[in-house]
């Protein structure tokens, strides 16, 4: 049995890196399943996705993909008429419709205060890259986990480039049109707006739906068992 389970491919968002998936995956892993996290780059949504594609081409056989936050418009994109994936679950992510991009998404619901809590600066590629500021980040990104935790999660976020989260989504078929998909979110979340979780879930006609009362928006971190579960649904 253990050869025909899929492997989990684990795509991060904005502010965050890998290792937030690292209580996942050891749940994962002592479940049976092999899981992979992806370093996205978070330079283009258009990139960005066909790096994630890339990944996920290079896996036999088949494929569960999870995405964090930005890393939804990222698996919406990737996985479009890809045959290997198949289900998609968005942990606190966005479920994009074609041409909708993150900051557009995020501003359909009052709730989000992200954009106060962001430092821009230039970079030499072009363009802005956008951090959260440290006096902001603990309860802006991951307000349930302990204070040092948020610290070093501060110390290791990965900015995003403007340029990413205002990108459109460029696929006519968004993954979850054709792909099982399921979604975790936090009613807490200062990031993406509970109404928006909730309007795109029910969207994409989500097979299943976890809400977590209380939790932050780095939901992978702070309520790990939870978004394995969903994943494991998925999975199954």
């Amino acid at each position: 049995m253990s050869e025909t389970k899929p492997t989990v491919v684990l795509v991060h968002g904005a502010f965050a890196e890998s290792a937030s998936w690292n209580g996942v995956i050891e749940r994962l892993h002592g479940a049976g399943y092999d899981s992979v996290a992806v370093a996205n780059p978070l330079r283009s949504l258009a990139g960005d996705a066909a790096y994630v594609r890339d990944v996920i081409k290079s896996i036999p056989g088949p494929v569960v993909l999870a995405g964090h936050s930005y890393g939804g418009m990222v698996i919406t994109e990737a996985a479009a008429g890809l045959e290997s994936v198949t289900s998609l679950v968005y942990v606190c992510a966005f479920a994009p419709e074609t041409g909708e991009s993150a900051f557009e998404l995020s501003a359909k619901f009052p709730g989000s205060t992200l954009g106060e809590a962001l430092n821009a600066y230039p970079v030499s590629t072009g363009g802005n890259e956008l951090a959260i500021r440290q006096d902001a980040f603990h309860h802006q990104f991951c307000a349930d986990v302990p204070v040092k935790e948020a610290a070093l999660m501060y110390h290791t976020q990965r900015p995003a480039t403007q340029a990413a989260l205002t990108g459109n989504v460029a696929t006519d078929k968004p993954a979850w049109r054709s792909i099982p998909s399921w979604f975790v979110f936090a009613d807490q979340d200062l990031n993406i707006p509970v109404a928006l979780h909730r309007f795109m879930a029910q969207r994409a006609g989500a097979k299943g739906v976890r809400e977590i009362a209380g939790a932050s928006h780095a939901l992978s971190v702070s309520q790990p068992e939870a978004v394995t579960q969903t994943i494991l649904e998925a999975a199954q």
